[in-house]
């Protein structure tokens, strides 16, 4: 398996469909894979070499994408950065991956600016091009196509850093045999992206949901758009424009759609899929979003940066209601689940543990990090680190990360299960639990509560109301209302910043 096979076929079948759209830029099939073999050369004369790495520094584009396929085209490894960090963790990933090269675009200039030991930087944006760096266009320009190696297997495909968030990033190892078994594995579960179609690229491409939803377009044919940032008026403007059948969002992206006051200056009938994932959605807000796109089927996709997808619940069961819709869905066709106790021994249907999978989607490993590998990758099963359960079906439901779990009074509590009482309120728009210290119980269930624009409530009444749906130990016995919660680039609720926040303000 190598990743750069669709291009070979594409360029038999299709070659002058459009391959890329990007704002006034549009290539086909033909001019974009001349692109990747130029630009593949002229990496290579900038010393990068099989196995090397090539930092991103950059919003998604056209150019994000011929940079990953020019570097597979030599046996390189894209080695995407998550634009959102800080200074210091973009030098920590840089300083642990050392890339050959980076490209950056515009956006980003006055980070690097301040970063020392940086590798060779090609500029990709817009406007004059910096001091001391190479012209995206001119590596292309300047240099004669050269052959696909045709790199692949086991072969390091991607470097793809995770966490910041506490700790130093690990960068997770990504073969070409692993995100291929995971794209097809995608492909054959059905209504995931539609054959010879496009794609509207909304989540980053430093993300692994987001590299596996384009490759997957990828290699069924189709024409991939992209959006560099996501709002609510670019991504409404996006379809509008390009017409996708294909769209991909975090819940929180939906929840800021779902919040807009009017949409109907806006033609989104052409979306035919709608895929999300990443972080839990609340039945409330799914319901919404599914009437913002009544036209459309819905998919979601669960797993992590160093598994790709493992489950997903597909557009047919959507449509049935109920308690499947918190479901994660089965195991998708190319990969085992099970859940196992703190032994590693599988346990009954029905009964809470941490969420183990296998097969050829898992990573490599960590990158120098050994022994962190073997902590998680142990007798061929990866450990997710997620508590959840299988029902009789195989229907996978994650009831929270087991880190997160909170322990109040003796009695085992999953954040996830709150904040799906608590989003049942029709007053609450969004919410985070978490459990902080407490004297008497241990911890205590504390939530965090987004209202709903225009609305008033009390902390005693959501208590209230969660009672009613759970047990009373379950409930809040604080609530801190906000504006808005801190998420990551890729639309995870930050609950290690939510912890500060409530221990600053208990003192």
């Amino acid at each position: 398996m190598y990743l750069t096979q669709f291009l070979h076929r594409a360029l038999q079948q299709s070659p002058d469909s459009s391959m890329t759209v990007f704002e006034n830029r549009i290539h086909s099939v033909r001019e974009g894979i001349d692109r990747v073999a130029r630009l593949a050369a002229g990496l290579r004369g900038l010393g990068v070499r099989s196995g090397d790495r090539v930092a991103v520094l950059a919003l998604n584009s056209d150019r994000t994408h011929e940079l990953f396929l020019a570097c597979w085209w030599i046996g390189a490894v894209p080695n995407p950065v998550n634009v959102r960090w800080s200074a210091a963790e973009i030098s920590y990933a840089l300083a642990d991956a050392e890339p050959v090269a980076m490209m950056i675009d515009q956006n980003f200039l006055e980070i690097v600016a301040g970063l020392d030991d940086l590798p060779t930087l090609v500029y990709s944006g817009t406007g004059a091009i910096p001091p001391r760096m190479t012209a995206y266009e001119s590596l292309i320009e300047k240099s004669e196509p050269v052959p696909d190696t045709r790199t692949g297997d086991d072969a390091l495909a991607l470097l793809l850093y995770t966490g910041g968030t506490t700790g130093f990033p690990k960068g997770v190892m990504i073969s070409h045999r692993s995100l291929m078994t995971s794209t097809l594995g995608n492909l054959a579960s059905g209504r995931t992206v539609v054959n010879g179609s496009s794609n509207l690229n909304t989540n980053p491409m430093f993300h692994l949901a987001g590299i596996v939803g384009w490759m997957t377009q990828n290699v069924l044919g189709g024409t991939q758009v992209f959006l560099p940032t996501f709002t609510p008026d670019s991504f409404l403007r996006a379809v509008d424009t390009y017409r996708p059948s294909v769209v991909a969002l975090v819940p929180t992206m939906l929840q800021m759609l779902v919040s807009q006051k009017d949409t109907s200056d806006y033609d989104l009938s052409s979306v035919q899929i709608v895929r999300y994932g990443a972080s839990p959605i609340s039945p409330s807000l799914l319901e919404r979003a599914m009437a913002l796109f009544p036209g459309s089927g819905f998919s979601q996709g669960y797993g992590m940066t160093e598994t790709a997808h493992i489950s997903m619940l597909g557009t047919q069961e959507h449509t049935t209601g109920g308690d499947l819709l918190r479901s994660a869905g089965r195991a998708l066709p190319h990969c085992e689940i099970r859940i196992v106790d703190q032994d590693g021994a599988e346990v009954a249907p029905g009964q809470i543990g941490e969420v183990a999978t296998r097969g050829d989607h898992v990573m490599l490993g960590y990158w120098k990090r050994p022994a962190e590998t073997d902590e998680v990758l142990r007798d061929g099963w990866m450990h997710t680190g997620d508590a959840g359960y299988l029902d009789e079906r195989g229907y996978l439901f994650i009831v929270d990360r087991i880190k997160d779990m909170i322990v109040t009074g003796g009695e085992n509590v999953y954040s996830t299960e709150v904040e799906n009482a608590l989003a049942k309120h029709a007053d609450v728009a969004t919410c985070s639990v978490i459990g902080v210290p407490d004297p008497e119980w241990g911890e205590r269930v504390h939530a965090f509560v987004v209202l709903q624009p225009g609305t008033e409530t009390t902390a005693e009444t959501l208590r209230a109301h969660v009672k009613s749906l759970i047990a009373g130990y379950k409930a809040p016995r604080s609530v801190q209302f906000v504006d808005s919660l801190p998420t990551s680039a890729t639309g995870k609720t930050l609950k290690a910043e939510l912890r500060r926040t409530a221990l600053a303000a208990a003192g």
